[in-house]
């Protein structure tokens, strides 16, 4: 390393290490933290072990052990998730004792905050809810798993990728799933003269989990795709394996989100660079451009359901919404009470009568959280999404790659709740992965420093900027590493 330009004197290597120590002691860590970087730290490996348990272990057990229909009719808890979640978030609160300097300093962006008064909103219901014993019991496992993802992600390590954690997770679960669908497994349908089948399931309950499962594998592994060598090859392998699952499973709901929500996270990170406004403020656009649309031309998701699948009612699921909009017109302010209304004794939904009366949920997570907690909750759950989407764009300003992947996948869990209850549903797996990204968008939460930002754009890699000129060591002409 040479100091002054070409005619400068030779520093000594064990100086010339002294000099960037100091430089760095001098203007902080001027390094962005390399995500990209190898996971490391106990706190990884606990979100990672309850997506693991969520989309790996649960599924086979259920497989190869099935419930009894009464069990499921009456919501009863598996021993094996009455075990793993006790211990998980016993493992998690040690964790923070442990790491308890790290956790009184960590800074609680408003999307977490959001989500700890929706959670305490959910436990406040039991106090009215249809049956508190239920809710109760129900709630408490549900803190257990936010405390599970959470606490563990925001304490972790800043060379911590959880995106690739999340990567290797689902696609061990896709590769398992290959010799499922190799193997077989059909999910079949009672059209009332004959069983058809309507798509392979894998190893899990029905096919819609696996295409579900496939399109995150999908969108995880296109990110990857961006990285090089090693991990474009097991990304690309990722998408490939994803895409067979998609068309065996038969799921085009999932496989046309897999395809759009990637566009559409592009089209608003360019939109939010060209304007300079919120990620949040973007994504609220679309559903106001939606209802003038269809205020204007009467062209809706019905009719356009109708043209590409030839059923508008979205395979039966707006004659459960019709229901359920009735039972929250009952208790519209606060609702049943959180998870307090299907799949308890005395449900009220046996009141819809039919097949509505067996069914699980809503089939939507707004509706459900509605129902649940009334449209306080849903607005609760609303201000959570918007200030996670507003908290992508912290990571848009240190990592565009990595932003795009987190907006990718937020987007696909934003959607298929429209269809499908995951807003703090238990342990379903896509509430898990947004469960993750809120953490890891937690991680980006301090703002740049001005010499950090000033020479962002210069940077030659993202993750790795270096200081503004101006700011920079003058003998020293080497990039700080």
């Amino acid at each position: 390393m040479r100091s002054g330009g070409a005619g400068g004197t030779r520093i000594p290597r064990d100086r010339d290490r002294a000099i960037r120590v100091s430089v760095h002691k001098a203007h902080g860590d001027l390094r962005q933290p390399r995500f990209s970087a190898p996971m490391g730290g106990k706190c990884v490996l606990v979100p990672l072990a309850a997506c693991a348990f969520a989309v790996i272990v649960f599924p086979l057990l259920f497989f190869f052990f099935p419930s009894s229909g009464e069990q499921v009719a009456n919501g009863v808890a598996r021993p094996e998730q009455r075990l793993f979640w006790p211990a998980l978030a016993a493992v998690s609160l040690v964790l923070a004792a442990q790491n308890r300097h790290r956790f009184a300093k960590l800074t609680w962006p408003p999307h977490i905050v959001c989500l700890i008064a929706l959670l305490g909103l959910a436990g406040a219901s039991v106090l009215w809810a249809f049956r508190p014993e239920s809710s109760f019991v129900r709630f408490v496992q549900e803190l257990m798993i936010v405390t599970c993802v959470v606490v563990p992600a925001m304490l972790a390590p800043r060379t911590a990728d959880l995106m690739r954690g999340l990567f290797l997770c689902f696609g061990l679960a896709l590769l398992l799933n290959v010799a499922f669908a190799l193997y077989g497994t059909k999910d079949m349908s009672d059209t009332g003269f004959k069983l058809v089948d309507i798509g392979c399931p894998g190893y899990f309950a029905g096919k819609n989990y696996l295409g579900e499962c496939a399109a995150i594998g999908f969108l995880l592994s296109l990110h990857e795709i961006s990285y090089r060598r090693w991990r474009r090859v097991l990304g690309v392998i990722g998408a490939v394996t994803a895409t067979y699952l998609v068309f065996a499973s038969n799921s085009k709901t999932a496989f046309g989100l897999a395809l759009v929500c990637p566009w559409l996270a592009g089209l608003m990170l360019i939109t939010r660079r060209l304007t300079g406004i919120s990620l949040a403020i973007v994504l609220l656009t679309i559903p106001l451009s939606y209802d003038v649309l269809t205020s204007v031309s009467h062209y809706g998701l019905g009719l356009l359901a109708y043209k590409l699948y030839g059923d508008a009612t979205f395979s039966g699921r707006t004659v459960i919404w019709e229901f359920v909009q009735q039972e929250i017109a009952r208790r519209p302010l606060l609702g049943w009470g959180y998870e307090s209304f299907w799949l308890v004794p005395g449900s009220p939904a046996s009141e819809a009568g039919g097949w509505v009366a067996g069914m699980p949920n809503g089939h939507n997570g707004y509706y459900d959280i509605t129902l649940d907690l009334g449209h306080v909750g849903l607005g609760f759950l609303l201000v959570f999404i918007f200030t996670t989407v507003h908290g992508i764009g912290r990571v848009a300003d240190r990592d565009l790659r990595r932003a795009w992947g987190v907006l990718s996948l937020a987007l696909y869990v934003m959607a298929q709740n429209f269809l499908e209850r995951l807003w703090m549903h238990g342990f379903e797996f896509e509430w898990l992965v947004f469960l993750v990204l809120a953490a890891d968008i937690a991680r980006y939460w301090q703002p740049l420093p001005l010499r950090r930002a000033a020479h962002r754009t210069r940077s030659s890699r993202p993750g790795s900027p270096r200081p503004s000129p101006g700011l920079q060591s003058p003998p020293l002409h080497g990039r700080l590493s």
